[in-house]
């Protein structure tokens, strides 16, 4: 059995990285067991992944800084500590200022 991923040294990493990042962001597939997938997501302040589909199910939890989830029913604010789902609907983030996401998703 692999060892656990220590999602605080994840975020630290991927916070470095994506600071010196030309796209200002990082990523790690952190579990990948059919249909469910997590990945650590970090961005700099600024940073935005632009909107995408949604897949079936999904939430995304922070784990550092705070971040925008924007999406047509509305947008919503998310600082360290906070779990939202993601809308069914096409979304985007934005990092408010240096941030890390654990993303979890559920996919057909």
């Amino acid at each position: 059995m692999d060892a656990p991923n220590d999602l605080n040294a994840l975020a630290d990493e991927h916070l470095a990285a994506a600071r010196t990042s030309p796209h200002g962001r990082s990523a790690h597939l952190l579990l990948h067991e059919d249909p469910l997938r997590q990945t650590v997501i970090a961005l700099a302040a600024g940073r935005a992944l632009d909107e995408h589909n949604a897949p079936p199910a999904a939430s995304l939890q922070v784990l550092r800084g705070s971040v925008r989830l924007t999406a047509a029913s509305g947008d919503v604010e998310l600082a360290a500590g906070q779990l939202h789902p993601i809308p069914q609907e096409r979304h985007g983030l934005l990092a408010l200022e240096d941030a890390a996401v654990l993303l979890t998703a559920v996919n057909d």
